[in-house]
């Protein structure tokens, strides 16, 4: 049987980035995707933006980090974001300034007449915000495929339909059984498994970090006007929504975070009446049809920081997991420190100014 230097489970845009990455430096390695095809949870079903600050300043500088590789590899298209307050949220507004100023992301505060240009039709209770112009779309599906393609090109062995079912780890090796039977070992794994992360580091024996998935509604609606496709992507500074343009619609979240087991998910009726409501309490817009409605689940540990690296406990078995709503903005720089973490090589250009130890599990007790 060959031993792979790492098998990795989960072939995700997380997956895919750092199979990459690890191959690209000369090591051997194996995905092991349960689904048919990989990206069909959380990847395949992102809201498709790239925003400085979302996730909150821990993620900030893998964000930064990643932006240059993204643009320079034709992955983001400029959209611009408002993070838009009534006036008795100018506190909020206020804070969020103070918390990000000193990150390193673009925001500028604009008023009620910067505001209503950026957005026809927004009622004129909504008279304070946030202006962030660096925030883009970014092409999932595209990206995706290039990690894949990378990961290939460098021997990466994918897997598909190949759910993990048990674990046995002797002289250094592991031994890696799926629920189809196959069988496969690896001297490191790899948790990349997003919602699926603690029912992995169980069957690994290592102890579950309390990474929680959260069920995220997005609707498609046809609205009069359309939106133009030039508008920026709006989010309420109390999270209770964001909208953006896509081809002619309108992509709209209630910004719900539902706790849930890992799934299969699926929208709940009551979060697509939510975000309607909300929709039409910030715009004078008419609402027309809800053409498409999905869900997805974003896995946060308690802190909700990423964990990348090796277990303190469990030797052979590494963390690439509780990325949230942000795995696809930061997946280059987290896939590029991941991958110098794993193999204990120096950081680059890309990584330098990343200090890796907030994302290190050994930060819990």
């Amino acid at each position: 049987m060959t031993v792979y230097d790492f098998a990795i489970v989960g072939a995700g845009i997380a997956g895919a980035s750092l199979a990459a990455e690890l191959a690209e430096a000369g090591a051997s390695v194996l995905i092991l995707e349960a689904e048919d095809r990989p990206g069909y949870h959380s990847t395949g079903r992102s809201a498709a933006f790239w925003e400085e600050c979302y996730g909150g300043p821990e993620i900030v500088p893998l964000t930064l980090a990643s932006g240059k590789y993204l643009r320079d590899n034709g992955f983001l298209s400029p959209r611009g974001a408002l993070y838009i307050g009534r006036g008795e949220n100018r506190t909020a507004l206020d804070a969020f300034m103070t918390r990000f100023q000193d990150t390193g992301a673009t925001i500028e505060r604009i008023g009620a007449e910067d505001l209503a240009g950026k957005i026809p039709g927004i009622r004129p209770q909504w008279s304070d915000a946030i202006w962030e112009p660096a925030c883009a779309d970014i092409d999932v599906a595209a990206l995706h495929a290039h990690y894949l393609a990378r990961a290939n090109a460098s021997g990466v062995t994918l897997e598909c339909r190949s759910r993990l079912a048990g674990v046995a780890r002797e002289d250094g090796s592991w031994t890696l059984r799926t629920e189809r039977g196959g069988s496969f070992a690896a001297s490191v794994l790899v948790n990349s498994a997003g919602a699926w992360a603690d029912e992995v580091a169980s069957l690994a024996g290592a102890k579950p970090l309390g990474i929680q998935p959260y069920r995220r509604t997005v609707i498609q609606l046809r609205t009069d006007p359309a939106p133009a496709p030039d508008q920026p992507l709006v989010l309420d500074i109390l999270g209770k929504f964001y909208f953006k343009p896509e081809s002619g619609r309108v992509w709209l979240s209630p910004h719900d975070e539902e706790p849930s087991a890992a799934c299969d998910a699926a929208p709940e009726e009551l979060a697509v009446a939510e975000a309607i409501d909300r929709l039409q309490g910030v715009v004078d817009w008419k609402v027309q049809a809800v053409e498409r409605k999905w869900a997805g689940l974003r896995s946060f540990a308690p802190d909700r920081a990423p964990v990348y690296g090796y277990d303190p406990k469990v030797e052979g078995f590494a963390w690439f997991a509780g990325q949230g709503g942000f795995g696809i903005q930061t997946s280059p720089a987290a896939a590029r420190l991941a991958s110098q973490l794993l193999l204990d090589r120096p950081r680059d250009e890309m990584t330098e100014a990343i200090d890796a130890s907030i994302y290190s599990p050994a930060r819990f007790p």
